[in-house]
């Protein structure tokens, strides 16, 4: 791809400028570090672009607190650029009521559910499903179902699906694949993580 070119032009039919605008389904995967820090980079160019964002997290604790929450929510609320709505299954997604604790299966199988009510109703433009191949790879979501419903997906919405294993069938479906390997790491070393790069 020299200079952003192509290297094949298919004959599909479609006018540059409509292959140029698809909807993409992206996925960060691989056992090195970066895949959230990737997808939250497409997040910002995506808020600078006015879309509207999701972000859904899966696996990680309400506990952490992560940098990009805080700066993209900062962003959102600013009223320049896009807006951004965040949820997080460790604090029990947002649009639940319940009394008591859900498992988390149950949690991963409901944010999924409302990542299909958002997508059906096109609420945002740009999705980030941060460590959503965990919950497919252990079987609490239905890959096939996934793959299924990111095909039929309305109108011009991208989504980006983040973690280890993401299973072959997510694989196949996506238009963009990166898998992080890992060359070196701090932590090999005995370094535990430190603010500013880990979070």
């Amino acid at each position: 791809m020299p200079k952003g070119q192509p290297s094949v032009v298919p004959d599909d039919g479609l006018t540059t400028r409509q292959r140029r605008n698809r909807p993409l389904i992206a996925v960060h995967t691989g056992i090195g570090k970066g895949k959230s820090t990737a997808a939250f980079g497409l997040a910002l160019r995506a808020w600078n672009q006015g879309w509207p964002i999701g972000v859904f997290q899966f696996v990680k604790s309400a506990k952490w607190k992560v940098g990009e929450e805080r700066a993209l929510r900062v962003l959102g609320a600013s009223g320049e650029g896009g807006t951004v709505a965040w949820h997080k299954m460790g604090e029990g997604w947002s649009w639940i009521q319940r009394d008591g604790e859900m498992s988390s299966e149950d949690a991963a199988r409901e944010g999924w559910e409302q990542v299909k009510r958002d997508l059906a109703a096109e609420t945002y433009r740009m999705y980030v499903l941060d460590e959503f191949a965990y919950p497919m790879h252990w079987g609490w979501v239905d890959t096939d179902e996934v793959v299924a419903a990111l095909r039929e997906r309305p109108g011009n919405q991208h989504v980006v699906i983040t973690g280890r294993n993401a299973p072959q069938a997510l694989v196949d479906a996506a238009d963009l694949v990166t898998d992080m390997s890992k060359v070196k790491h701090p932590m090999d070393a005995g370094q535990k993580g430190q603010r500013g790069i880990e979070w």
